[in-house]
């Protein structure tokens, strides 16, 4: 589900979308009971710096603070935590695009790397009921998959320090596996862990 504009979104709509996204299940509360229903699914959310979408330069901004700050509200920590890539981009160049060309991948190319990594996922969680790395429970996937204390030293000190929610660390530890996956490693390395760190962080 791709939500364009997300902060222009009615904040329950937003907020709503918190259960699924942490259980992959949605419950209906009624008087004659509670109906559970599947719902799992990829969101991707895209959201400007702020109202007029200024494409991030300050000078160009004709929005005041607190309609910058209202904005950038709509999407609240607690849904954001349960965002696994968090990303932002910079107004692309013409001269950058142009120069991108030579070495965009083909779709095909890149769906072929999918795949693969989806067949070793599938190996690896062979005889358990889940299919993806992000459906493997957390305390299952810190017993039976865990990965190197000297490849989350990164993590363990953003953990330490504030930077990373708990929920945030066991998201980039998922996000670590479908990077190894993606590469064809058997386990997460700390190369891997930068990387998933980056998709979530930026640093």
């Amino acid at each position: 589900m791709f939500l364009d504009e997300a902060p222009e979104f009615a904040s329950g709509v937003l907020e709503t979308l918190r259960q699924p996204l942490e259980s992959g299940v949605i419950a209906v509360a009624r008087a004659s009971g509670v109906a559970r229903y599947p719902a799992r699914f990829t969101l991707v959310l895209a959201a400007n710096p702020c109202p007029c979408a200024a494409a991030g330069n300050a000078s160009d901004c004709s929005c005041p603070a607190a309609v910058r700050r209202r904005y950038k509200a709509k999407l609240t920590g607690p849904l954001l935590d349960r965002i696994d890539m968090q990303l932002a981009l910079l107004k692309l160049k013409r001269a950058e695009m142009l120069a991108d060309r030579a070495y965009v991948e083909s779709s095909d190319v890149v769906a072929e790397r999918v795949a693969l990594a989806r067949e070793r996922t599938a190996h690896r969680l062979r005889g358990t009921p889940w299919r993806t790395n992000a459906e493997v429970p957390i305390g299952v996937l810190r017993r039976r998959w865990p990965i190197d204390r000297k490849a989350l030293a990164a993590l363990d000190s953003k953990l330490d320090s504030g930077v990373l929610s708990v929920r945030g660390f066991d998201r980039i530890m998922r996000v670590a596996w479908t990077v190894a996956d993606l590469v064809g490693r058997e386990r997460p390395n700390n190369d891997d862990v930068t990387q998933a760190m980056y998709l979530r962080t930026g640093s």
